[in-house]
C-alpha cells in the first residue's frame, strides 16, 4: 500500500511557441503566481503556485484534445466561471454530480481544466 501525504503539482503542456502565451494566459486571466523553476531541465517551461501545489507547464508537439484533466476545488465556482467567460474562454458542461457545482474550461492551448464547489 501507498501512504499518500497530498499532490505535488499538476502537469500541463502547451504547443512549441505558445509558451510565452501560456504564462500570460495563467498570470493574467487564471491569477496564478509564477515561481521559481529549476534550470536542469532540457526543455522550456514555467512553473505556477496553485493553492497548495504547483502548476507546471511545459511544451509537447502535438496536443490532441481529450477527455484527461485536472480538477480544482474554488470557493466560488460561479465567479470563476462568469470570470472566465468575460475573458472569451471556452467553457464545456460536465455531469451533474450530487454534492458539488462543477464545469470545465479549455485553456487556449487545448488543456481540460475543471472547477468544483462542493456543496
Amino acid at each position: 500500500m501507498i501512504n499518500f501525504k497530498r499532490a505535488d503539482h499538476i502537469h500541463i503542456c502547451v504547443l512549441h511557441g505558445k509558451l510565452e502565451e501560456a504564462r500570460l494566459f495563467y498570470t493574467n486571466i487564471i491569477g496564478l503566481q509564477l515561481i521559481d523553476r529549476p534550470d536542469v531541465f532540457s526543455s522550456a517551461g514555467y512553473w505556477f503556485s496553485l493553492a497548495d501545489i504547483e502548476l507546471h507547464i511545459g511544451i509537447e508537439d502535438s496536443l490532441p484534445r481529450s477527455i484527461r484533466h485536472t480538477a480544482m476545488e474554488v470557493s466560488n465556482v460561479s465567479a470563476a466561471r462568469k470570470h472566465l467567460e468575460n475573458h472569451g474562454v471556452e467553457i464545456v458542461e460536465e455531469p451533474v454530480i450530487p454534492g458539488r457545482i462543477r464545469f470545465a474550461f479549455i485553456d487556449p492551448f487545448g488543456n481540460r481544466m475543471e472547477l468544483l464547489q462542493m456543496l
